[in-house]
Protein backbone atom coordinates (compact mmCIF):
# COMPACT_ATOMS: atom_id res chain seq x y z
CA UNK A 1 0.00 0.00 0.00
CA UNK A 2 1.18 3.73 -1.01
CA UNK A 3 2.01 6.07 1.57
CA UNK A 4 0.00 9.31 1.08
CA UNK A 5 3.17 11.06 0.20
CA UNK A 6 4.08 8.68 -2.34
CA UNK A 7 0.27 8.66 -3.88
CA UNK A 8 1.05 12.28 -4.31
CA UNK A 9 4.29 11.84 -5.58
CA UNK A 10 2.76 9.33 -8.24
CA UNK A 11 -0.61 11.41 -9.01
CA UNK A 12 2.03 14.31 -9.52
CA UNK A 13 3.84 12.40 -11.77
CA UNK A 14 1.06 11.73 -14.16
CA UNK A 15 -0.23 15.13 -13.92
CA UNK A 16 3.17 15.73 -15.56
CA UNK A 17 3.47 12.82 -17.73
CA UNK A 18 -0.20 13.84 -19.38
CA UNK A 19 0.98 17.54 -20.03
CA UNK A 20 3.64 15.70 -22.54
CA UNK A 21 1.30 13.61 -24.32
CA UNK A 22 -1.76 15.96 -24.60
CA UNK A 23 0.97 18.70 -25.71
CA UNK A 24 -1.70 21.06 -22.86
CA UNK A 25 1.62 21.85 -20.55
CA UNK A 26 5.02 24.03 -20.18
CA UNK A 27 5.34 24.80 -24.01
CA UNK A 28 5.93 28.05 -25.97
CA UNK A 29 3.07 26.58 -28.46
CA UNK A 30 0.49 26.45 -25.35
CA UNK A 31 1.82 28.93 -22.90
CA UNK A 32 2.88 32.06 -24.54
CA UNK A 33 2.72 34.48 -27.03
CA UNK A 34 5.24 32.99 -28.66
CA UNK A 35 6.22 29.29 -29.79
CA UNK A 36 9.50 29.79 -29.32
CA UNK A 37 11.79 27.08 -27.15
CA UNK A 38 12.89 29.09 -24.45
CA UNK A 39 15.46 26.26 -23.60
CA UNK A 40 17.18 26.33 -26.98
CA UNK A 41 15.52 29.25 -29.09
CA UNK A 42 13.85 26.46 -31.79
CA UNK A 43 10.76 28.08 -33.81
CA UNK A 44 8.20 25.45 -32.13
CA UNK A 45 8.30 24.51 -28.47
CA UNK A 46 5.84 21.89 -28.59
CA UNK A 47 5.35 18.02 -26.82
CA UNK A 48 7.36 16.53 -29.68
CA UNK A 49 10.07 18.86 -29.80
CA UNK A 50 10.62 18.83 -25.87
CA UNK A 51 10.49 14.83 -26.19
CA UNK A 52 12.60 14.28 -29.32
CA UNK A 53 14.59 17.03 -29.81
CA UNK A 54 15.37 19.75 -27.86
CA UNK A 55 19.15 19.64 -26.98
CA UNK A 56 18.72 21.19 -23.79
CA UNK A 57 17.09 17.83 -22.75
CA UNK A 58 19.46 15.64 -24.73
CA UNK A 59 20.79 13.54 -20.82
CA UNK A 60 17.25 13.05 -19.91
CA UNK A 61 16.40 11.97 -23.71
CA UNK A 62 19.10 9.57 -23.40
CA UNK A 63 18.74 7.93 -20.45
CA UNK A 64 14.50 7.71 -21.97
CA UNK A 65 15.72 6.14 -24.98
CA UNK A 66 18.22 3.53 -23.50
CA UNK A 67 14.52 1.50 -21.99
CA UNK A 68 12.10 2.81 -24.24
CA UNK A 69 14.24 2.60 -27.92
CA UNK A 70 14.98 5.54 -29.98
CA UNK A 71 12.08 6.06 -31.80
CA UNK A 72 10.67 8.33 -29.25
CA UNK A 73 7.49 9.92 -31.34
CA UNK A 74 4.13 10.13 -29.00
CA UNK A 75 2.64 6.64 -30.41
CA UNK A 76 5.83 4.71 -30.23
CA UNK A 77 6.19 5.87 -26.24
CA UNK A 78 2.72 5.26 -25.79
CA UNK A 79 3.19 1.73 -27.05
CA UNK A 80 5.90 1.21 -25.11
CA UNK A 81 4.57 2.51 -21.68
CA UNK A 82 1.82 0.12 -22.02
CA UNK A 83 3.62 -3.15 -22.92
CA UNK A 84 6.49 -2.03 -20.00
CA UNK A 85 6.18 -0.99 -16.61
CA UNK A 86 9.88 -0.22 -16.69
CA UNK A 87 9.00 1.90 -20.05
CA UNK A 88 6.60 3.46 -17.81
CA UNK A 89 8.71 4.43 -15.13
CA UNK A 90 11.23 5.69 -17.71
CA UNK A 91 9.03 7.97 -19.27
CA UNK A 92 7.47 9.22 -15.83
CA UNK A 93 11.27 10.18 -14.67
CA UNK A 94 11.69 11.72 -18.20
CA UNK A 95 8.68 13.95 -17.95
CA UNK A 96 9.34 14.97 -14.11
CA UNK A 97 12.32 16.07 -14.84
CA UNK A 98 11.79 17.81 -18.07
CA UNK A 99 8.78 19.83 -17.21
CA UNK A 100 10.39 21.20 -13.86
CA UNK A 101 12.88 22.72 -15.71
CA UNK A 102 10.69 23.74 -18.20
CA UNK A 103 8.20 25.42 -15.59
CA UNK A 104 11.18 26.97 -13.98
CA UNK A 105 12.45 28.60 -17.16
CA UNK A 106 8.50 29.89 -17.51
CA UNK A 107 8.38 30.71 -13.99
CA UNK A 108 11.64 32.95 -14.88
CA UNK A 109 10.04 34.78 -17.78
CA UNK A 110 6.71 35.31 -16.43
CA UNK A 111 8.30 37.46 -13.67
CA UNK A 112 10.53 39.24 -16.01
CA UNK A 113 7.78 40.18 -17.95
CA UNK A 114 5.09 41.01 -14.63
CA UNK A 115 7.59 41.84 -11.87
CA UNK A 116 5.50 41.28 -8.19
CA UNK A 117 3.13 43.26 -6.97
CA UNK A 118 4.18 44.85 -3.60
CA UNK A 119 0.97 45.44 -1.28
CA UNK A 120 0.32 43.07 1.39
CA UNK A 121 -2.57 41.44 0.01
CA UNK A 122 -1.36 40.75 -3.47
CA UNK A 123 1.44 39.27 -1.89
CA UNK A 124 -0.48 36.87 0.15
CA UNK A 125 -2.06 36.32 -3.01
CA UNK A 126 -5.64 37.30 -1.70
CA UNK A 127 -8.38 39.27 -3.72
CA UNK A 128 -9.61 42.22 -1.58
CA UNK A 129 -13.47 42.75 -1.68
CA UNK A 130 -15.29 45.68 -0.43
CA UNK A 131 -19.00 45.57 -0.77
CA UNK A 132 -18.13 48.83 -3.35
CA UNK A 133 -16.84 46.75 -5.79
CA UNK A 134 -20.04 44.13 -6.16
CA UNK A 135 -22.65 45.19 -9.27
CA UNK A 136 -26.18 46.28 -7.45
CA UNK A 137 -29.21 45.95 -9.14
CA UNK A 138 -30.60 43.41 -11.36
CA UNK A 139 -29.37 39.75 -10.82
CA UNK A 140 -27.49 40.52 -7.94
CA UNK A 141 -28.93 37.81 -4.89
CA UNK A 142 -29.69 39.05 -1.37
CA UNK A 143 -27.24 37.61 1.09
CA UNK A 144 -29.47 34.67 2.51
CA UNK A 145 -32.02 34.06 -0.38
CA UNK A 146 -31.96 30.83 -2.05
CA UNK A 147 -32.43 30.10 -5.91
CA UNK A 148 -33.21 27.38 -7.97
CA UNK A 149 -30.24 26.87 -10.88
CA UNK A 150 -31.88 23.69 -13.12
CA UNK A 151 -29.16 22.58 -15.59
CA UNK A 152 -30.66 20.64 -18.60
Amino acid sequence: MHSLHSRRDEVAARAVMTQILSGHGCFGRYLSNTEECQACGADQDTAEHTLEECPAYADERRDLSAVVGTDLSLPAIVRRMVSSERSWEAMLVFCDAVMSQKEAVERERESAVNPPQTSQTQKKGRAQFRPSSFPTGAGVIPVGSSFNCDIM
